[in-house]
């Protein structure tokens, strides 16, 4: 059976507390400018795969009205550089478990095995972490 997408279960009869038994991995990442378009070639690919390992949702934004903060922000965080832009995606599981036995799955796939020696960004100042969701309005 296919997942269902986020925007089907959040407009569904109770689909707001569906979403609270998810589980999300967040990314920041800094991305040049001229690497955009094979960036976006490998998260089309990393989404295809994250989906067929059974992510419910994979998503990509590029950083549009991100200023620099004084004490903290997005370009601070991934210590953005003149000439690149910052990247934030999500990716939405049925749970932390799901999200563990994908992420498993995910890694030992050769497609990202072999798309992790050409990321054309600088993992060294990604950031990511899990997330469980506790508001949804």
């Amino acid at each position: 059976m296919a997942p269902i997408p986020l925007r089907l279960l959040l407009d569904s009869p109770g689909g707001r507390t569906a979403l609270m038994a998810n589980y999300v991995d967040g990314f920041l990442v800094p991305v040049p400018k001229k690497n955009m378009a094979a960036y976006k070639k490998i998260a089309k690919l990393m989404g295809k795969v994250w989906r067929e390992h059974g992510a419910l949702e994979y998503n990509e934004c590029v950083g549009d009205d991100v200023p620099k903060g004084k004490v903290t922000s997005f370009p601070q965080s991934v210590k953005l550089k003149s000439g690149e832009v910052v990247i934030f995606s999500w990716v939405v599981y049925k749970s932390k478990s799901d999200r563990n036995r994908i992420m498993k799955k995910v890694f030992a796939d050769p497609r990202i095995e072999k798309a992790m020696d050409t990321m054309p960004f600088d993992g060294m100042r990604m950031i990511w972490g899990g997330f469980k969701p506790f508001i949804s309005l």
